[in-house]
């Protein structure tokens, strides 16, 4: 019976899930495997999890951009999304309330298509001041309870800032800052997969 179970898991249809976000999602600077989706894709499989994650990262992207780009990346049919966007609206000192309103637009699209969501909060530069952070920081949360999805409070948890897990640049990871943001981020990955249904 184990054995049936087990081949039946390795048959099942794979769950799609769409990492839409900028170039820290796309794998600036990596190669394609050390990338966020492809690290979190062999993650997830190591579990028994069937799924295909898709890179749906585009570089310099902002709230903005991602909202105008919705639908192309949809087109891939996913059944669950990680929205990781914001950290170019931060470099740019733009309206937090504007990202607001673009990341919550995403969000409504994604939940009336039936796909579960998971937002990924950013931090904004601390040079812009603590007023502007705190209203950064606090966009992503009344999102997350006023269309009650999931929130991941920092992306870059654990990595930014720390130069030993950053590009030249300080601010994209390197592949090593990325494996620790998919173990970190693993466990509300799966909250969120075990949301699809078969």
């Amino acid at each position: 019976m184990a054995t049936l179970v087990n081949a039946s898991a390795k048959t099942a249809s794979p769950v799609t899930l769409l990492a839409f976000g900028d170039s820290l999602t796309a794998g600036y600077g990596l190669a394609a495997i050390d990338s966020f989706p492809s690290q979190l894709q062999q993650a997830l499989q190591a579990k028994g999890r069937a799924v295909r994650v898709v890179n749906a990262g585009v570089s310099g992207d902002t709230s903005a951009g991602g909202l105008a780009r919705l639908d192309w990346a949809l087109a891939d049919k996913p059944q669950a999304a990680i929205i990781a966007l914001g950290a170019n609206d931060g470099l740019r000192g733009l309206d937090p309330a504007r990202m607001e309103a673009n990341l919550d637009a995403i969000v409504e699209k994604l939940q009336g298509a039936g796909i579960k969501v998971l937002l990924a909060g950013m931090e904004a530069p601390p040079n812009l001041g603590p007023d502007y952070g705190r209203a950064f920081r606090g966009a992503y949360a009344r999102i997350a309870e006023r269309r009650q999805v999931a929130l991941y409070p920092f992306f870059l948890d654990g990595v930014a800032a720390n130069p030993g897990l950053n590009q030249k640049d300080g601010l994209h990871p390197t592949a090593q800052g990325v494996a620790i943001m998919v173990g970190r981020m693993l466990p509300a990955v799966e909250k969120l997969l075990d949301q699809v249904r078969p």
